[in-house]
Formats: C-alpha cells, structure tokens, sequence
C-alpha cells in the first residue's frame, strides 16, 4: 500500500498483510505471515520492518480467543526471528500514530511507527486495505503471494491498469532478488 501525502509507515509505504488468501490464519500461520511479510518489506521498500500485530485489543484492553490468537502470534514471531521489531497486539491507532502510541501502549518498541501491518483474519486485512485505497486514494499492489519458491502475484478484479503495471514491477524486483 502506498498512501499519498501519509505521515505514517514508511513515508505512507505499507505491507497489510494477509489481505488475499488465508482466511481465518492460527497463531503459527499469523506468525509465518508476519515473518515473510517483514522479508517483503525489506526486499521492497529497501528498510526496516516494523511489524504491528493488529487486534480491536491494544495490551489487553479486550480479552477474549481472538485477541489471545494475536498475542500468541506475536510471541511466536518474537522466538522465531529476535531481532525483528515487532509488537502486538495493538490497535490499528496505537501501531502507527506515535501520539496514540504514547497513551495506549507506552511500553511498545514500535513507538506508533509500524509499516508492516498484520491483520488477524482475511475479513479485516481485505476491508482494511480496500478502504484505504478507496478513501485515501492509496495505489494497493497485489495481494502479493508470499511463502512461494518463485515470485507469485495476484490483482484484485478491480484493478486499474497502473495496479497491473505496478505488480509487475513488483514481480520483476522479487524475481531479480530470488532467481
């Protein structure tokens, strides 16, 4: 996602993830797709990651098995890759507005500057980033297929043909940096 005059993320750059394919992941499959989704990130946009775990629940604010699901993810990240910044679960306003952050979820090391979102379903990742790019007249690339041997990518139905010729950029770049 590429936000227009954004403060947020990488300078309005973001990877929402999973916004394609996995509909309803558990804590291990949401923690593989944060892992790769930070690998996508660096490989794009060419900087750090910082990857929220995104939940309605910011440090327990709400409990129940869908926030537990998030918080077990997040700490299968954290074991899995340590020196990854990463934090969860947050609030979409907590993971990438650091004045939210401050209150919210003073303690987190992303400080309200994630790039990197995870979303915790298919449901919310899909209506998150459609919304983005209708309302902030954001350019989505994708859904871009990760976890594949060979760079795999996918166009909503209702692209433009800048969508196209974006993802195949994208392609390209993902091909020339995994041949």
């Amino acid at each position: 996602m590429v936000v227009p005059n954004c403060k947020y993320g990488e300078n309005g750059t973001f990877i929402f993830a999973d916004s394609g394919l996995n509909e309803n992941p558990d804590a291990q499959s949401l923690s593989e797709i944060a892992l790769s989704s930070s690998k996508s990130f660096k490989q794009l946009v060419e900087k750090e990651p910082k990857v929220a775990m995104l939940s309605y629940s910011t440090y327990g604010s709400a409990k129940s098995d869908l926030t537990q699901k998030v918080i077990d993810a997040t700490n299968l990240v954290k074991e899995k890759d340590k020196e990854l910044l990463v934090d969860g679960e947050l609030q979409l306003d907590s993971a990438i507005v650091p004045e939210v952050a401050t209150f919210k979820a003073p303690n987190s090391p992303l400080k309200g500057m994630a790039n990197v979102l995870v979303f915790p379903n298919l449901d919310t990742g899909n209506i998150g980033y459609k919304l983005v790019q209708r309302l902030a007249k954001a350019e989505a690339y994708g859904p871009l297929c990760q976890g594949i041997g060979k760079p795999v990518n996918d166009l909503s139905r209702g692209c433009s043909s800048q969508d196209v010729a974006g993802v195949i950029a994208i392609t390209a770049v993902q091909a020339q940096k995994n041949p």
